[in-house]
């Protein structure tokens, strides 16, 4: 089996919209469940390897984010959006007290689920979040305030942006056939507009109120980074430690930039790994 892939997704409707999930099952009985949020601009499939890896332990959840790779597309695609979505997600999957991972936005989706809409975690494993303000580099500012202009770039030129733009994400040049899987669901008539309706919709005043609820966090949290993060310099980690209950402690990844889940998978499974067997 390819463990870069994630299996088919299966649709289920979230406040009359439909969520690409995905499951993985242990072959031996679960020792508890995993639920991975991904960030922007990717979709679950950043999560594949580390999923399959986790799996061989835990039941795993995955879902695309609406707006993103095989979920609905054309609908608000805010954070609090997003939050709202989550919270009920965990609530139609009947998971109790599950341990969540999240990544970039995936972090400010998963926070404001817990913070704002009362969804409880075992535990919450946080990778190169978008939490803290001000975040965005000028490149993403820039396409917030004109989406409407490079929705309408030319097919060819759009594609080769979306696909520089996500391989500037991490330290090191990836993969080819990786940087077109990430690229993929934003191509296209539905998917170039949509790649920049949701930079549009992203916009810091709505992580604001989760990050001044940091100090209530009702679970332990572990943070973790690449310590070459191009987009969030690895600092931000440091002063999200600070403010949340605590003091967590933190991982750091070197050579690593803003996508370990995809630069170095074994390192945040491993990371991942010790993280769960302190929980048994």
């Amino acid at each position: 089996m390819d463990q870069t892939q994630l299996p088919e997704p299966v649709h289920v409707t979230i406040g009359g919209t439909a969520v690409a999930t995905y499951m993985l099952l242990p072959a031996a009985p679960s020792k508890g469940d995993v639920v991975l949020c991904h960030g922007t601009p990717w979709s679950a499939q950043v999560w594949a390897e580390v999923a399959r890896q986790l799996s061989s332990s835990h039941r795993v959840f995955l879902w695309d984010m609406p707006g993103y790779g095989r979920s609905a597309k054309d609908v608000p695609v805010d954070l609090p959006a997003q939050m709202t979505r989550f919270a009920a997600l965990l609530s139609r999957w009947g998971l109790d007290r599950p341990h969540v991972v999240a990544h970039d936005i995936g972090g400010a989706v998963a926070l404001g689920a817990h913070l704002i809409h009362g969804a409880q975690y075992a535990d919450l494993f946080l990778w190169d979040v978008v939490t803290l303000a001000p975040w965005g580099s000028p490149f993403f500012r820039l396409v917030a305030d004109h989406s409407d202009v490079f929705a309408e770039l030319p097919a060819a030129l759009h594609t080769v942006l979306v696909k520089e733009y996500i391989a500037g994400a991490a330290r090191h040049r990836l993969p080819t056939a990786q940087v077109d899987a990430l690229a993929q669901p934003w191509l296209g008539a539905t998917g170039q507009p949509a790649f920049y309706r949701q930079i549009a919709a992203l916009r810091p005043d709505h992580t604001r109120p989760v990050e001044e609820q940091l100090s209530e966090v009702r679970c332990p949290v572990r943070i973790g980074w690449g310590a070459d993060d191009p987009w969030l310099p690895v600092d931000q980690a440091l002063k999200l430690q600070a403010l949340l209950p605590g003091a967590p402690s933190v991982v750091t990844l070197n050579d690593v930039g803003h996508l370990p889940p995809i630069e170095d998978p074994s390192a945040v499974s491993l990371a991942l790994s010790e993280w769960l067997a302190q929980t048994h």
